[in-house]
């Protein structure tokens, strides 16, 4: 078995407003050496054996479902 950690994030040239409302908000609190914010999600997925095509898969998995590809960017790496 393998832990798959996917990260999903908008792509720079989108504007990110949650990130926005998320910066005003820290700097709110005083945190006043915030440049930029971005956000995205998460995913932690475990994977059963997947005979030498794990990594083939999970990307299958983030260009079909986990990301949306016309404005989203996602990376992954495999935790065995």
């Amino acid at each position: 078995m393998a832990k798959v950690n996917v990260y999903v994030t908008l792509k720079p040239s989108l504007l990110d407003a949650q990130g926005k409302v998320v910066q005003g908000a820290l700097e709110n609190l005083g945190f006043s050496n915030i440049e930029t914010v971005r956000m995205g999600k998460f995913i932690e997925i475990e994977v059963a054996d997947s005979n030498g095509t794990l990594e083939q898969d999970v990307d299958e998995m983030c260009r079909k479902l986990l990301a949306n590809p016309n404005i989203e960017n996602y990376r992954f790496e495999i935790v065995k």
